[in-house]
């Protein structure tokens, strides 16, 4: 039948134009980018949590009555062009609004960037806590954990040790250079005595681990922190377990308890580094144990922390267009504001006072067991717990 025929009987029985309207307007579109080449080990199981929860979102109905169509690009992992792609993204795709980015650099560009555009960006895994904090603003919001906060969540562990002599390696970047600068604060907040011996900065993705872990043993300290992650942490502990650097010395690591991470190292994994991560085949709540389960069986494969990332991020789209009701920016905006929805880790609100999440974290620690890392003793903590007080808060944010 033809479509005004179609649309004639359904006048003619009564029946709303609503649907067949909706239908025409298409699916909504949004815009998301990431460094995919730059970051496979993160980014691919990613791209898999967020076309999991697009496909079930489709399924049920979509959202205001139409379906979730993702338009993906690759961002290079330069602020530079993750700008470009976003302006493209939204002149020439014409996209509701931006998701994604995972270098603090490449997220804190495009975070300036929605500013100047005032558009919606729901930044899904940069860590920087410049992102919410000293460059925030209206326009975006923050899903993951941030660098603060999960190095907050590793400070009761430290603090216990009583350690005076640390040493600490991190990647050169934003997010390195946030996770040390927060160590360093709650650290001596609590323990005023503690001495900082060496600080290793590394290139990101070009340590020299031969030198960086001499120089760490040189200085001789009691413990180490570490932000190292991806192929620069797999070298760091190889070149730190055949110098036995890590023999005697308690060490902490962000992220190293991620499967993304933990698994390359297999049976070269250290015995009782205390790590943020994430412990997939433990963790038996509700929401989780649904995810986990539609996850395996459309995938044939186990999640990392990156799917549940990127699940959660289309769990917060979605969640924001219903509750505007609309695709209008500042609906969208302001719906975000104290929005608060499931995630494969429980509940989460997105704070009214930053944007920031509260989508917490897993610490615990590590060990090798039947040739490959695993996480022991580990424990949920809720974002909300890790943050400063609401007052400091107010002092770091600027007033827009």
């Amino acid at each position: 039948m033809k479509r005004r025929t179609i649309l004639a009987l359904a006048a003619g029985a009564g029946v709303s134009s609503a649907i067949p309207a909706l239908a025409q307007q298409g699916p909504i579109r949004i815009g998301e980018l990431n460094s995919y080449k730059n970051f496979p080990a993160f980014l691919e199981p990613y791209k898999k949590g967020w076309e999991l929860a697009v496909e079930e979102f489709n399924k049920a109905g979509g959202v205001l009555g139409r379906q979730i169509e993702i338009v993906s690009r690759d961002d290079s992992g330069t602020p530079a062009d993750a700008v470009r792609v976003a302006e493209e993204l939204l002149s020439r795709e014409r996209v509701a609004f931006l998701i994604g980015t995972f270098p603090s650099n490449v997220g804190l560009a495009v975070s300036d960037f929605a500013k100047q555009r005032k558009t919606l960006f729901i930044a899904a895994e940069p860590l920087s806590d410049k992102i919410v904090w000293d460059q925030g603003h209206r326009y975006t919001y923050r899903l993951r954990a941030s660098t603060y906060m999960q190095t907050a969540m590793l400070i009761p562990d430290a603090v216990k040790l009583k350690k005076k002599r640390w040493a600490i390696v991190f990647p050169n970047y934003e997010y390195g250079q946030s996770a040390t600068a927060a160590f360093k604060k709650l650290l001596k907040a609590q323990q005023p005595d503690v001495e900082f011996v060496t600080e290793q900065a590394t290139p990101l993705g070009r340590i020299e681990a031969g030198a960086v872990a001499q120089a760490i043993a040189d200085a001789k300290p009691d413990a180490i922190f570490s932000s190292l992650f991806g192929p620069d942490l797999a070298k760091f502990v190889r070149e730190g377990n055949s110098r036995e650097l890590f023999k005697g010395r308690e060490v902490f690591n962000l992220l190293a308890g991620e499967p993304e991470y933990l698994d390359p190292l297999k049976e070269e994994t250290p015995k009782g580094w205390y790590v943020t991560g994430y412990p997939w085949n433990e963790i038996k709540t509700p929401s989780h144990q649904k995810f986990l389960d539609a996850y395996q069986a459309k995938f044939k494969d186990y999640p990392r922390l990156g799917s549940v990332v990127g699940y959660a991020t289309i769990q917060s789209a979605v969640a924001a267009i219903k509750r505007a009701g609309s695709l209008d920016q500042e609906k969208l905006v302001d719906a975000m504001s104290g929005l608060r929805h499931d995630t494969p880790f429980g509940e989460i609100t997105y704070r009214a006072i930053d944007n920031q999440s509260t989508m917490g974290a897993y610490v615990g620690q590590i060990e090798p067991r039947d040739g490959k890392g695993v996480m022991v003793n580990w424990r949920y903590v809720d974002g909300k717990d890790a943050l400063p007080p609401d007052d400091e808060v107010r002092k770091m944010r600027p007033a827009n």
